[in-house]
């Protein structure tokens, strides 16, 4: 699991760009082995070949694609254990958790309240 708060905000930011975010969608609703290459996935978020391979490099170097060679095209699809951490993460942001984890993390609270300087 990404632990790293460098690793988490990579991932997030992979995750930002709104065709990387349509690119994720289309594989996720793929299943195993219908792989999708790159000449599919141009076609559907409607890009050239060239900019969805850039994003399928940084979508791999998050590790939440992987590709496979399939004689002369290489067929991309989500890593099904990286997209349920992935989502065991997001899941972890707004519960209180830790990643894979049922029980809120102990962790020290912040005051919300200010202090006020004493006057004299």
């Amino acid at each position: 699991m990404v632990k790293k708060p460098e690793s988490q905000a990579r991932l997030f930011r992979a995750l930002a760009d709104p065709t990387r975010l349509e690119i994720v969608k289309l594989l996720s609703r793929q299943r195993s082995p219908d792989a999708l290459c790159v000449y599919m996935l141009a076609r559907a978020v409607d890009v050239s070949q060239s900019a969805v391979s850039q994003h399928l490099r940084i979508l791999k170097s998050v590790g939440l694609v992987s590709g496979e060679r399939r004689g002369y095209h290489v067929h991309y699809s989500l890593d099904k254990k990286a997209s349920s951490q992935c989502r065991d993460l997001v899941a972890s942001l707004f519960s209180g958790t830790a990643p894979g984890e049922t029980e809120p993390t102990k962790r020290k609270r912040i005051s919300t309240r200010h202090s006020r300087p004493k006057t004299q």
